[in-house]
């Protein structure tokens, strides 16, 4: 058989997993050639980031090194500058210690996954906080620490109030476990900081939406909203951030279009979170392929189409109906994309016939404080502590498995 070169661009869930399947696919087969590229040379347990703000978690126990998890794949840790689907090449950026690589393929999938889109909000996008990155998460870790420092010597009640707001955009699954996490923390901290009461503490989610938590049975979302306002954070439902300077966030009520700036809400605060959507990357954005909604437009196969051999998956696909696009971007949709992929690649290579995606939602679960959640599993809906223990499970069950 003449040799053939696979190349899995991004390090996140759907490519690690992709890479994972293909080395059990042609794990004793040395004329099969895999490489991984990743921004990073691990792979991030994303879900658990807000734990890591907490400190309930450490940083070691969500980064999984991509060379223990993929043994024969060969990795490159470096970023996509260029992709030419005619020559069939990818092109790595180079650094000042070494030139760019130009690395040529058989069969390319892409699972660059996401980034944060702040929808044109340039004062938002310099002044906030985002959650995709082990360093974002330790950078508002630090920041929660340095206001509790700084308010509790701070004497002018006016500049105090705004030091410990702490506003979080954004009602998904991020958002909230994202405010909870933050209100549990500072709270546990109040022990160490005696000019700072409980009723200080002033954590917000704003959410564009008429809900938190869209795509969740509404009995549930009704427990987590109670849940959550029970703990002290407030929800602003159908509004929408427009501005922030670092000192004031700006809202706009969604529910009345008409009204004017003079009667826009604002929120004193130096600290916002920013957890209201994501776009694909811009090496997509930019590409030759067919994108939709800034995602590649992909087959049945999760193969773009007039590229025989090229494949899209996880956050970075879209199909061109709306059947197959009803469930959300979570990881588990990232893994069954990965192994469908991965299974089409071996199949095209042994000349067999490929599979149609054939998915089936198997639930889903979030935190909303401090061993409290809620659940969907198996067609059951479950909340509080035993909602928490699942999500839990699930997630350690993921970072082993």
């Amino acid at each position: 058989m003449t040799k053939k070169r696979i190349l899995v661009l991004g390090g996140g869930f759907a490519g690690v997993d992709c890479a994972k399947k293909l080395e059990s696919y042609f794990h004793s087969n040395y004329d099969i050639e895999i490489t991984l590229v990743s921004d990073d040379n691990f792979l991030l347990f994303t879900p658990m980031l807000p734990q890591i703000v907490a400190g309930t978690i450490t940083p070691r126990h969500i980064v999984m090194p991509l060379r223990a998890l993929c043994k024969k794949a060969r990795i490159y840790e470096s970023v996509v500058r260029d992709i030419d689907p005619i020559q069939q090449h990818v092109t790595l950026e180079g650094t000042p210690e070494r030139i760019g690589i130009r690395i040529h393929y058989d069969y390319l999938v892409f699972a660059l996954g996401s980034k944060t889109n702040f929808f044109g909000l340039q004062n938002v996008e310099k002044h906030s906080f985002t959650m995709k990155t082990l360093a974002d998460a330790l950078s508002l870790r630090n920041r929660l620490i340095d206001m509790l420092e700084q308010a509790e010597n701070e004497t002018r009640e006016e500049l105090k109030q705004r030091l410990l707001t702490f506003v979080v955009v954004g009602g998904g699954f991020a958002g909230v476990e994202t405010a909870g996490e933050i209100n549990d923390f500072l709270h546990d901290a109040l022990n160490y900081y005696h000019n700072i009461n409980k009723v200080d503490i002033n954590v917000i989610i704003i959410e564009a939406l008429s809900s938190i938590l869209p795509g969740f049975n509404k009995k549930l979302v009704e427990f987590a909203h109670s849940k959550l306002e029970k703990n002290g954070i407030k929800i602003i439902l159908e509004n929408a951030v427009t501005s922030f300077d670092g000192k004031n966030v700006i809202l706009n009520k969604l529910s009345n279009p008409s009204v004017d700036i003079d009667s826009k809400n604002i929120i004193n605060s130096h600290t916002l979170v920013w957890t209201a959507g994501v776009t694909p990357v811009e090496i997509i954005q930019n590409s030759i392929f067919k994108i939709k909604k800034g995602k590649i437009i992909v087959n049945e196969f999760l193969e773009i189409p007039n590229y025989p051999g090229v494949f899209a998956i996880g956050d970075c696909s879209q199909f061109d109906d709306e059947v197959n696009n009803k469930f959300p971007p979570t990881a588990q949709l990232a893994e069954a994309h990965a192994k469908l992929v991965a299974y089409n690649i071996k199949q095209t290579i042994e000349n067999k016939e490929k599979k149609k995606l054939e998915y089936s939602w198997k639930g889903q679960s979030a935190i909303i404080g401090k061993h409290y959640g809620i659940a969907e599993i198996m067609g059951m809906k479950i909340t509080g502590f035993w909602a928490w223990i699942l999500w839990d499970k699930n997630c350690i069950f993921r970072i082993f498995s």
